[in-house]
């Protein structure tokens, strides 16, 4: 799975990094099936929505999953940039278990 990262607004640490890169990482699992038909490729943007705010959803997590014939995606704003990254993960994760039970029925 290739990872395609982008920051908007925001310096991307090497701890951010690693932390992103450690928690959509392990969403690898459940795409594994999908990279033998073709490649899989995620795109993640990270972003501070305006840099004069300081209270409210001020950073931006979004996720596009290119699966082969599908493009999942997942978004999320919150107060805390790993808050923001781990509830993407998790509507992500739901997207994939919704896709793959329906996908069940189109095996090759």
């Amino acid at each position: 799975m290739k990872i395609n990262l982008k920051a908007t607004n925001l310096d991307l640490t090497p701890a951010i990094r690693e932390y992103l890169e450690k928690r959509i990482g392990s969403l690898e699992k459940f795409v594994k099936r999908f990279e033998i038909r073709g490649e899989v490729k995620l795109e993640v943007e990270i972003a501070r929505t305006a840099r004069h705010h300081r209270k409210g959803n001020v950073f931006y997590a979004e996720v596009n999953l290119h699966l082969p014939k599908k493009i999942l995606r997942a978004e999320h704003s919150d107060a805390d940039i790993r808050a923001a990254i781990d509830k993407v993960k998790d509507k992500l994760k739901m997207e994939l278990v919704k896709y793959k039970g329906l996908s069940r029925n189109f095996r090759d």
